[in-house]
């Protein structure tokens, strides 16, 4: 089974990413983590991405395409879900268009949607350990200790871009840029959308219903 999920920053790609993933025994593709590893691992694209991040630039859609082919590539078999691409309208035809040329496209692509003040509640509350990387979140899940982490005692920093000007920032750039994806893949087949502004396990339910349909 092959999934994509999309929607706004906050909305819990990542964490129902990983969830779903583990549930249906599929790779969790997330951009940031492909992207990583790339580089690391000294891939063609990989050090093509490289080049640009060391200039400043921004890795152009090909390269990220091809970054992207390459994992897809190496769990054809067992399926993956997609997490955080595409990331526009561009990135998305380049998508279909790869998995065409592999005789491959996605059974489900799921909209996953949430109004903006939760999003913004979501996002300005997320705290990190500076030593092991654990994340809690002021609201939802905080530390026993405030400002200590429970697993190991380090020291919980707020990101800079889950301040609350830098989040707006970032919604402003997904309507612009990412929210077009709406338009591009709601009239395909295996769309759907779900309200994910409830509890996490709600939410992992909905999904589940979705791709079991």
């Amino acid at each position: 089974m092959n999934l994509l999920l999309f929607g706004p920053p906050g909305v819990g790609k990542g964490t129902q990413g990983v969830r779903l993933a583990e549930e249906l025994n599929i790779a969790h593709l997330a951009m940031g983590d492909i992207l990583r590893t790339a580089v690391r691992e000294g891939t063609e694209s990989g050090n093509k991405a490289k080049g640009y991040m060391d200039a400043g630039k921004l890795v152009p859609d090909d390269v990220v395409v091809s970054m992207i082919e390459e994992r897809i590539l190496q769990d054809r078999e067992s399926g993956f879900l997609l997490d955080g691409f595409p990331r526009n309208v561009a990135q998305a035809e380049a998508l279909q268009l790869m998995l065409q040329r592999h005789g491959l496209h996605l059974d489900h692509i799921v909209f996953m949607d949430a109004p903006e003040e939760e999003l913004l509640k979501r996002l300005s509350g997320r705290i990190i350990c500076r030593a092991c990387g654990f994340g809690f979140h002021r609201h939802y899940s905080p530390p026993q200790k405030e400002g200590v982490c429970d697993r190991c005692g380090g020291e919980l920093y707020q990101r800079e871009d889950d301040r609350e000007d830098v989040i707006a920032d970032r919604l402003h750039v997904y309507h612009e840029q990412t929210r077009p994806l709406l338009s591009f893949y709601e009239q395909q087949e295996g769309f759907a959308r779900i309200d994910a502004s409830g509890a996490m396990d709600e939410v992992l339910e909905k999904l589940k219903r979705v791709v079991n349909d």
